[in-house]
């Protein structure tokens, strides 16, 4: 097996599990490759010894048959830009705060890893989106796709923006708010749900528009059809506004339009069998439980 392993970060708390990884890996038959930027955080004023058995990346390539991401969410967002279509399925190793998408704990990564290397685990099928902007503006983003969401919003101002929105051409509505969010499912419980937007299962074929503080108090979330194009035109009392791709910002003009669909292709989770996303919600929304006492 080809594995490839990603991290953003290399803090205190991520020590134990990132020693513990690779041992686990380099006393395995497989060949693995860190990223080179991560390679040389972890090698460098670390006490830890990488032989020769593991060796870096920079890009992935259809050859890799799966990639661990070590952090939080936010790094698990970051290792969607590696696999990108390449259909290499992703699993995370959470050592940051909430966990939706990274779903492995530090107490059971062992059992994880053994069910990851004998191929026993669940493919879940996430949907992403893709934004393009008229006129062209070349690709601002890195790359033109999420795998959370698509958030319009106000910059280098306070005050609010309209959001002009079509839905397959047809106008839906003008937002009067900070901004407006274009979720996936995926990203339905991040920024989209501290926003009052609803939970959405993964596998389902929608999106959900969610207004940032809007002014007109009747707008709310909306959930439609995933095969529906996304048309918007901002204005208000400054000339650009913000565009951001998941974690990824661009500054826009207020003369450009932006189109936002669902993209071609999927990224790849991996969810063992143990786990399952109900599961999640009641660990990590705390559902079913009573804390008042």
């Amino acid at each position: 097996m080809k594995i490839a392993i990603y991290g953003q970060f290399y803090p205190k708390n991520s020590e134990a599990p990132v020693k513990f990884l690779l041992n686990y890996l380099q006393k395995s038959e497989n060949s693995v490759y860190v990223e080179r930027k991560f390679y040389d955080e972890i090698t460098s004023g670390h006490e830890i010894d990488l032989n020769r058995s593991f060796h870096t990346f920079d890009a992935l390539d259809n050859s890799f048959d799966v990639l661990i991401s070590i952090g939080g969410d936010g790094t698990m967002l970051r290792s969607a830009n590696y696999v990108r279509d390449l259909d290499i399925p992703m699993v995370g190793i959470n050592t940051g705060r909430l966990g939706f998408l990274a779903t492995i704990q530090e107490d059971n990564i062992e059992s994880a890893l053994k069910a990851i290397l004998s191929g026993d685990y669940k493919v879940s099928e996430r949907s992403v989106l893709t934004a393009r902007t008229e006129p062209e503006m070349g690709n601002p983003f890195e790359l033109d796709f999420a795998l959370n969401e698509i958030a319009i919003s106000r910059k280098d101002t306070t005050s609010m923006i309209t959001i002009e929105t079509y839905l397959d051409g047809e106008y839906l509505t003008s937002y009067w708010a900070d901004g407006l969010i274009i979720s996936t499912p995926t990203g339905s419980t991040g920024y989209s749900l501290s926003c009052g937007g609803p939970v959405i299962m993964p596998r389902s074929d929608n999106l959900v528009l969610t207004p940032i503080a809007p002014h007109n108090l009747n707008a709310r979330p909306l959930v439609i059809p995933g095969s529906m194009e996304i048309r918007l035109r901002v204005s208000g009392r400054e000339e650009n506004f913000l565009v951001s791709l998941d974690s990824r910002l661009a500054t826009v003009h207020t003369d450009t339009i932006i189109y936002v669909k669902v993209a071609p292709f999927t990224i790849k989770m991996i969810e063992l069998q143990d786990g399952s996303f109900l599961k999640t919600l009641r660990k990590k929304l705390l559902w079913g439980e009573d804390r008042r006492n």
